[in-house]
């Protein structure tokens, strides 16, 4: 390790002269630690689904793209079966892309949308439980987007896009293909099919719908219907909705404000529960939620729960299962509808639950849950014990990985914070200082817990097994803490909830982990404005910043969002013209003059709810000034984060290239631009 002192240590990274004048020394690296290159091996359980007798679980295994062998894109989706522990049997698999799967009624087979070879958008397909050809059931003008089956599986509702106009489509083909912004959307339909011969008729619906479910007694389906297509109306205006399958009648309307998130029927089709808010200004869907569909009526529960409920079922017609989230950890708990009467099945711990399916009158529960050594694998819940059922990644049991800690903090304001910590393997939190990387999450309405934390554009565990310390900080605003918790950095961004991040660091600081002078931040999306907060108005507290897909200018990033009303209403809770000052005051190109960090600004150029405008600002705004090293990468076709396996292994060889060149490396002039990859 260097001997150098802190502050010679800083002189040689940040410096920002046009010659390095020496190398820090380069931290303790695992020769059998997680790589970058490791990322396009890891395989993961996206999600589950039990079926009607229990009896096996169907689930969906991501299996990423290796960028220098297999044609770009997207990782491949594959459906298997599970039959116990370790006993699983690949149904659809190779270069496929399934979602959206479900057991037919009856459990003669699974169902689940892909765009198969014959197919110019996503269908719905079949394939029997014992296995065989997969068969198309139904296709569709424009892709199947979800669906729901009838409870004797004759019947089929599914969701897709408002077709194209004949005519207009062949306008566009000879080059008439203007775009008339935000009037051209299409609502997303209803429609009817029969499984035999897939013949669909369309369900007339006042908006555009989505989360589509049909009652129990088949002759309902309930589903949530916003007024228009717009990105900004799914998310705030979104209602609960009941139909008549036969005429397309409204037999109820929950009139809830806010966001909603998913939604079931109980089993004997009087009730409906699914996760909400508490009020319109609420940032995320965490509250339980349960009405009563003859009358309409509703109540809201867990209102004081300190966390966030994520996914709603039924056992039987009086109890509510609920998953949630409540600070690094979740939870498993059986509920009266009534809201009386709880019962807590699986406590905080491990794994991190994500996700559960649940058939009524089957005790068994399949679930989706990851812990800080493995990605999201099956787990089942029966006889009051949680037990694992598979393992994709046995190779991560011969790495060497960084321990992961939940660390504990007080805000300067008083407030406890909780955050997550990886050290580099081998390494305990006396064998510090580390050169450090905070890893900011965005939303704001968002949180980590104590699972797997590592991806191409989080680098925890490769970042760790390079010598460096990585926190995760759950600063105000995050959810997982309940509601008033996740409103305190309202009407105050980059204000109290950057803070946080910066006590954080002073915390590793005292305690000894972190290298004053060589601590980096990362993000993206809100942790994008956090990192450019941290290169420009905190400028003092880093010395190097990467920031991703982030906010830059608040008053030009409101006028080029697809979400400005989510933006006021659980955000900054006044629009800009009430405050033009404050909103640019926030905003880190109002603070560039102030950089001393060197920063790296990566972004889509396809990303609709942060424009690529926001990087390219502060990337012209440094640049012209000259005072700081910075460099502008954009991904073309990207959106809001990469999809792609190219452009996400681009993006993590970036990220620690400029991390380490700052706070382990020469420091001085920004690295070159080009890499070097290792295809081996």
């Amino acid at each position: 390790m260097s001997t150098e002192s802190p502050l010679s240590i800083r002189m040689l990274c940040v410096a920002v002269t046009t010659v390095a004048v020496a190398a820090c020394a380069a931290p303790d690296v695992s020769a059998d630690g997680f790589e970058i290159e490791h990322l396009s091996k890891l395989k993961q359980v996206t999600s589950v689904s039990l079926s009607p007798d229990g009896e096996r679980i169907a689930y969906l295994r991501q299996v990423p793209r290796d960028p220098y062998k297999d044609e770009n894109g997207p990782a491949w989706s594959e459906l298997l079966v599970a039959r116990g522990e370790d006993d699983t049997r690949r149904f659809v698999f190779g270069e496929v892309n399934v979602g959206a799967i479900d057991w037919i009624p009856d459990g003669s087979g699974i169902s689940f949308l892909k765009q198969g070879d014959d197919d110019d958008e996503r269908s719905l397909y079949k394939i029997p439980v014992d296995g065989g050809e997969s068969e198309r059931i139904v296709n569709h003008d424009t892709g199947i987007t979800g669906y729901s089956w009838s409870p004797d599986g004759e019947r089929v509702a599914f969701l897709a896009e408002e077709a194209e106009d004949e005519e207009r489509e062949e306008l566009r083909e000879k080059g008439f293909d203007a775009e008339i912004y935000e009037e051209e959307l299409k609502d997303t339909e209803v429609w009817i099919a029969d499984r035999d011969d897939g013949q669909a008729e369309m369900l007339e619906t006042p908006g555009s719908a989505s989360e589509i479910h049909w009652s129990p007694a088949g002759d309902r389906l309930a589903m949530l219907l916003a007024p228009t297509p717009l990105v900004d109306d799914d998310l705030m205006e979104r209602r609960v909705h009941v139909l008549d399958i036969e005429d397309g009648e409204i037999l109820a309307r929950f009139d809830t404000e806010g966001k909603k998130g998913g939604m079931a029927w109980s089993p004997d089709g009087e009730h409906l529960a699914w996760v909400g808010v508490e009020d319109v200004h609420d940032p995320s869907e965490g509250r339980l939620m349960v009405g009563n569909v003859d009358s309409g009526d509703f109540e809201t529960f867990l209102s004081d729960y300190e966390g966030h409920v994520e996914q709603v079922a039924w056992t039987d017609e009086d109890h509510v299962l609920w998953l949630g989230h409540t600070g690094t950890r979740s939870e498993l708990v059986r509920q009266h509808r009534s809201g009386e009467d709880s019962e807590s099945l699986i406590g905080t711990g491990h794994p991190v639950l994500r996700g559960m399916s649940v058939q009524p009158g089957v005790d068994r529960i399949a679930l989706r849950g990851d812990a800080p050594t493995h990605p999201a694998e099956i787990f089942v819940h029966e006889d009051d014990e949680t037990r694992r059922w598979t393992n994709h990644n046995p190779w991560l049991d011969e790495l060497e990985l960084g321990e992961q800690y939940v660390i504990e903090y007080e805000a300067r304001d008083g407030l406890d914070l909780e955050g997550l910590l990886i050290l580099p393997p081998g390494k305990d939190k006396e064998d510090g200082p580390f050169p450090t990387i905070l890893d900011i999450h965005g939303g704001p309405e968002a949180h980590y817990s104590d699972g797997w934390n590592t991806n191409y554009s989080s680098p925890g565990q490769f970042a760790a097994n390079a010598g460096f310390a990585v926190f995760y900080p759950n600063y105000r605003g995050s959810t997982a803490r309940g509601v008033e918790f996740s409103k305190l950095g309202q009407n105050d961004p980059a204000g109290a909830e950057f803070d946080d991040n910066v006590d954080g660091k002073e915390h590793l600081v005292e305690i000894g982990v972190a290298d004053e002078d060589r601590v980096g931040i990362t993000g993206g999306s809100y942790g994008g404005y956090a990192s450019a907060w941290g290169a420009t108005a905190q400028t003092e507290h880093f010395a190097a910043s990467v920031m991703f897909v982030g906010i830059s200018n608040n008053i030009s990033k409101f006028g080029t969002s697809d979400i400005p009303n989510e933006l006021m209403l659980v955000h900054t809770r006044e629009w800009p013209w009430d405050n033009w000052d404050f909103y640019l005051e926030r905003s880190p190109i109002y603070h560039a003059h102030r950089a001393e960090t060197p920063i790296k600004i990566l972004h889509g150029t396809a990303d609709t709810r942060v424009h690529v405008s926001q990087s390219m600002e502060l990337y012209r705004t440094l640049k012209v000034q000259d005072n700081v090293p910075v460099r502008l990468v954009k991904y073309p076709g990207e959106g809001h984060g990469n999809a792609n396996a190219a452009s996400q292994r681009d993006y993590a060889i970036r990220l620690m290239r400029w991390m380490e060149h700052y706070l382990v490396g020469p420091g001085g002039d920004a690295p070159e631009p080009e890499l070097d990859h290792d295809r081996d």
